[in-house]
């Protein structure tokens, strides 16, 4: 389904009547849409470290929540579903609870030094770790220390990448200390060529 078709109902749409967007929306719903991820979004999930996601509980209020992990940790299981295996955490269970009660739940990705935003509505499933072993085996992250509780897993019905309007770019420490390598291998080597220098002119 068409991310529009999905996120925009009636109120929205009046809303947008009002302030002159409807027209530039209406368009968009009616564009083709691509059947599920491309390799685009496989690869932005792929590198991935954290997500935000939204559910919605027996109160009719919505509770988000941020998920995170190593880089990876978000599986793409197929080109319309990803899955990652659930931590234990401070065992409050709201977004577990809530998806027992209400499979709906939107999903926020972000790459901040790409001010890169991708939005995904989904149906989200619990699995029992002692439920399905190979698919465990799919999802658990590699060479990261975790204390698993449980799976879950996203059928994605529609996506979206929203602008990068107002996202702030931000680094990791990583990707910090890629950034600097090629200018401390030359503070490296002008500090290598001083002390050159400076045993020249001692021996004079």
């Amino acid at each position: 389904m068409n991310y529009s078709q999905l996120a925009f109902t009636d109120a929205i749409k009046k809303i947008q009547e009002e302030v002159g967007s409807r027209s530039t929306y209406d368009r968009m719903e009616k564009m083709s849409v691509v059947d599920g991820l491309t390799d685009n979004e496989i690869n932005f999930i792929g590198d991935r470290d954290s997500f935000y996601m939204a559910s919605f509980g027996e109160n009719e209020y919505p509770y988000i929540q941020h998920r995170g992990g190593p880089a990876g940790f978000i599986k793409v299981i197929d080109n319309k579903t990803i899955g990652i295996v659930d931590f234990v955490g401070n065992r409050q269970y709201i977004s577990t609870g809530n998806i027992s009660k209400n499979e709906n739940v939107a999903l926020i990705l972000l790459s901040y030094p790409q001010r890169a935003r991708l939005k995904i509505y989904a149906h989200a499933k619990i699995v029992d770790l002692k439920e399905n072993e190979e698919l465990y085996n799919l999802l658990k992250p590699a060479d990261y220390k975790f204390k698993p509780e449980r799976m879950m897993i996203f059928e994605i019905q529609a996506y979206d990448w929203n602008c990068p309007q107002h996202i702030t770019p931000r680094y990791t420490t990583e990707e910090i200390e890629e950034a600097l390598l090629p200018q401390r291998e030359y503070i490296k080597n002008l500090e290598n060529k001083i002390k050159e220098l400076e045993s020249k002119l001692s021996n004079k």
